[in-house]
C-alpha cells in the first residue's frame, strides 16, 4: 500500500474523555477514504488530528503518532502552517469568505505572497475549473460568492483548498447541508480530484460511503472497529459490530 499518512497508538483526550483509543490506520495515497460511525463515535475527531485542527483545542491531549509522509507532524518544531497548506479543509458547511469569488480563491495565494495578478488569474482559473465551477461563475467572478447557490458555494470552498496545492483534501460532511443534486456534484466531483489528491471524507450517509469510497473506516465509540476496501465492509464485513451498523440495527 502507498500510504500518505501512517497513524499508530492514537488517543486522543478532551480532560477526562478519552475521544479516541488507540488507532492504528493507513490511508492510502490518491484514494478516498470514507469514515463513517454514529454520531460522536470519533470521525471528526480523528480528521481534524490530521492537519492539527485539534490544537485550536486547549483541553485536547494527543498521544501516539501520526506521520505523513513518513515525517511525525506531532513533534514540537514541525511546521504546522506548512501541514494545513499540504492537507487542506472543506467544512460540513460552506464558508466562502465575504467577499468576491475571484478574491475567495486567491485568498490563500495571496497570504503565501503572490501578487503577480497573471499568476492570481491562472491558479483562480484552474482551481474553478478542477472543482467544475468555473463555466457557472465564470462571467460573474466579480460577483460575491454569498449570492452563489449552497452547491456553488461548497464547491468554491473545494476551489478555495486546492489553490493551496495540497496533497490531501480533509472533507467533514461536505454534502450534509446541500440538496441531491448539489451532493451528486460534489460526488462526481471526488471522483475526478483523486487522481491528483487524497480525499478522506467523514460522512453519515453509509449510501455516499459506498458510491465514492475506496476504503471505507467504521468508527464507534472512539475506538476504530474495522478499516478496508469498501466492497469489503459493505459486503463481507469481518466484525459484527460493522455488520450490525451497515444493517441499520444501530445507529
Amino acid at each position: 500500500m502507498n500510504s500518505i499518512f501512517e497513524i499508530d497508538n492514537l488517543n486522543l483526550h478532551y480532560d477526562d474523555f478519552q475521544a479516541l483509543k488507540d488507532i492504528n490506520i493507513r490511508i492510502e495515497k490518491n484514494k478516498v477514504t470514507a469514515l463513517i460511525g454514529p454520531s460522536g463515535c470519533g470521525k471528526s475527531t480523528f480528521l481534524r488530528c490530521l492537519n492539527r485542527m485539534n490544537d485550536l483545542i486547549d483541553s485536547c491531549k494527543i498521544t501516539g503518532e501520526i506521520e505523513f509522509k513518513e515525517e511525525n507532524i506531532y513533534t514540537s518544531n514541525y511546521d504546522v502552517i506548512s501541514l494545513r497548506t499540504k492537507v487542506g479543509m472543506v467544512f460540513q458547511k460552506p464558508n466562502p469568505f465575504p467577499m468576491s469569488i475571484y478574491d475567495n480563491v486567491a485568498y490563500g495565494p495571496r497570504c503565501q505572497g503572490i501578487k503577480d495578478k497573471n499568476i492570481l488569474d491562472e491558479i483562480v482559473a484552474t482551481s474553478l475549473k478542477s472543482s467544475a465551477l468555473y463555466e457557472e461563475v465564470r462571467d460573474r467572478i466579480k460577483e460575491s460568492a454569498l449570492s452563489l447557490s449552497g452547491g456553488q458555494q461548497q464547491r468554491l470552498c473545494i476551489a478555495r483548498a486546492i489553490a493551496m496545492e495540497p496533497e490531501v483534501i480533509l472533507m467533514d460532511e461536505p454534502t450534509s447541508a446541500l440538496d441531491p443534486i448539489a451532493t451528486l456534484r460534489i460526488e462526481e466531483l471526488m471522483n475526478e480530484l483523486k487522481k491528483k489528491y487524497t480525499i478522506i471524507i467523514v460522512t453519515h450517509s453509509m449510501h455516499q460511503a459506498a458510491r465514492i469510497s475506496d476504503n471505507t473506516a467504521f468508527f464507534l465509540m472512539g475506538e476504530l472497529i474495522e478499516f478496508d476496501k469498501t466492497n469489503k465492509i459493505f459486503t463481507t464485513p469481518k466484525n459484527q459490530k460493522t455488520e450490525d451498523y451497515i444493517t441499520g440495527r444501530f445507529g
